[in-house]
């Protein structure tokens, strides 16, 4: 056995192996008490705690609330001892979802005066908070079947990589807050459907659960899913934050029978989506295709999601949208800095344009072009706060998408494990004993908790700055110290176009790039 690998008793299962120390403890108890009676009262004390931690240990495993103490008894409390991070987002968003409100009162601890540090602007007329959260209405001019969309949803993730039972609490979360929830590229699952949620569904390169044999896209089997009334929404992956330019990978240990099912794939074989999609090769094929996509799913909204990487290249679609008269009904704009448990390092480090500049580079060529009233943006990357939603709706966007912070709402201990199918609190693991740990009912709630209060939050923070609706905010009312001294609003720090200019007279900064970008091409 090489050094560094953990000891595992030979013969013994993993269900029993995570009783042995909970078994360890009560026999210590046991004996403990032996000696007391036999030798010395003065065993009495190391009985009482031995005792105690068996208590304890029955208490871990007939609880529902916390998937890591099920799935291992009293190991599972050091994951919960203070660590110097307990106030950053992850702690925020499990206070949320337990149903507390969270505060940080006596002072911030931020350096307020550091280069980088950003803050919004608050009114000195705040307004009241509005009686319902806002929703924003997603539908363009082709669109027959109009969907209105949270501030904050769901973000894509595929069954699959999660389980069966996290993303159930997802549809469920979404369902009783209503909020959407992104299927992910893995296709339209029983778990997603029998949540009851309203579901974007995804189709990626893959086109899981509209495949053919040979991997194309099955327009019969598309039709037919989209028309589910669950379905509000279709959209069209074209790259992700984690992961630009490649497509994703599920590894052969996670795929079972029932994920090779709703996939259309062999099981127990590593699902590698292609890094392009077949169906299109140009701006113009894949505007054309979203129109096609459209009418299958009856006049319901379809979009597209990427990480922006040329802006050459999303201008082109621009081009492709104006030629053709067509164009999407939202486009979500996923930020580098979004996460994935299945992308090689060097590309999650490395690659693709962080969501603050491909927010503003979409939201300046959309409005350059004189589309934007017509597209709704939605935006995904480290989204977790009500914060967070305001400053992405003041750069340009209409709603946003959360998943790392669902993750945090269901349980998630970034355990770093998603790839190996050992996660320990059931979230990113087909393993059925590690799925049953994840209470549903326990973790939908957490779901609908935490969205519920972050935009409660983001609401709140509008008002403080004197808006009652997201279509009041603007990049003047967010600003960014530059140096010591130095204060700029993103009206100041970013260019932005005003309506039709690119149809009429493009900027210097943008006419090479708008003279270059080819509809034909990408």
């Amino acid at each position: 056995m090489p050094a560094f690998a953990p000891f595992r008793p030979m013969g013994l299962t993993r269900g029993v192996r995570r009783m042995l120390l909970p078994l360890f403890v009560a026999l210590g108890a046991a004996g403990a008490l032996v000696l007391t009676w036999a030798v010395s009262p003065w065993w009495w004390w190391a009985a009482a705690v031995l005792l105690a931690l068996t208590a304890l240990a029955v208490r871990d495993l007939a609880q529902r609330r916390r998937a890591i103490l099920r799935n291992r008894p009293l190991l599972g409390h050091l994951r919960f001892l203070p660590r110097p991070d307990d106030r950053d987002v992850r702690g925020i968003v499990y206070e949320r979802a337990g149903g507390v409100e969270a505060e940080e009162p006596f002072g911030t601890g931020l350096d307020l005066y550091g280069d980088g540090y950003e803050y919004l602007e608050p009114s000195m007329r705040p307004v009241e908070m509005p009686d319902e959260p806002p929703v924003v209405r997603v539908g363009g001019p082709d669109c027959s079947q109009p969907y209105d969309m949270a501030l904050l949803n769901v973000s894509a993730m595929s069954f699959g990589a999660l389980s069966s039972h996290a993303i159930l609490a997802l549809s469920r979360g979404a369902a009783l807050g209503g909020f959407a929830h992104d299927t992910g590229e893995g296709g339209l699952s029983d778990h997603h459907l029998r949540g009851g949620g309203d579901l974007i569904w995804e189709i990626g390169s893959g086109y899981f659960g509209c495949r053919t044999p040979e991997g194309g896209f099955e327009a019969r089997e598309f039709a037919d899913k989209a028309a589910l009334p669950e379905v509000k929404c279709v959209s069209l992956k074209l790259s992700q934050g984690a992961q630009p330019g490649i497509g994703g990978v599920l590894p052969g240990a996670k795929v079972s029978a029932e994920i090779a099912r709703a996939r259309g794939v062999p099981e127990g074989e590593t699902v590698v989506s292609p890094p392009y999609h077949q169906v299109f090769s140009t701006p113009r094929e894949l505007v054309c295709f979203l129109a096609r996509m459209r009418e299958l799913a009856g006049g319901k909204p379809i979009g597209f999601k990427l990480c922006v990487g040329s802006r050459r290249q999303f201008l082109a679609v621009c081009k492709a949208m104006l030629a053709e008269g067509v164009s999407p009904d939202f486009i979500v704009v996923d930020g580098a800095e979004g996460g994935t448990g299945a992308a090689p390092p060097e590309f999650a480090a490395s690659l693709g344009t962080p969501l603050t500049e491909g927010l503003i580079t979409v939201h300046n060529a959309l409005v350059g072009t004189g589309l934007r009233d017509r597209v709704r943006i939605g935006a995904s990357g480290r989204v977790a706060t009500g914060s967070d939603i305001v400053k992405r709706l003041a750069q340009g966007a209409d709603y946003t998408n959360a998943a790392r912070a669902m993750m945090f709402a269901l349980g998630c201990l970034q355990a770093r494990r998603c790839h190996t199918n050992t996660c320990p609190v059931g979230v990113a693991t087909q393993d059925p004993r590690r799925v049953r740990a994840l209470d549903v009912a326990d973790k939908s709630a957490r779901v609908h908790r935490y969205q519920r209060a972050t935009v409660r939050s983001a609401s709140r923070i509008m008002a403080a700055m004197g808006v009652r609706d997201p279509a009041g905010l603007g990049p003047h009312q967010l600003l960014r110290r530059t140096d010591p001294a130095t204060v700029r609003s993103y009206a100041q720090l970013y260019e932005w176009l005003e309506p039709g200019v690119l149809l009429a007279e493009p900027p210097a900064s943008w006419e090479a790039d708008w003279k270059a970008a080819d509809p034909d091409a990408f």
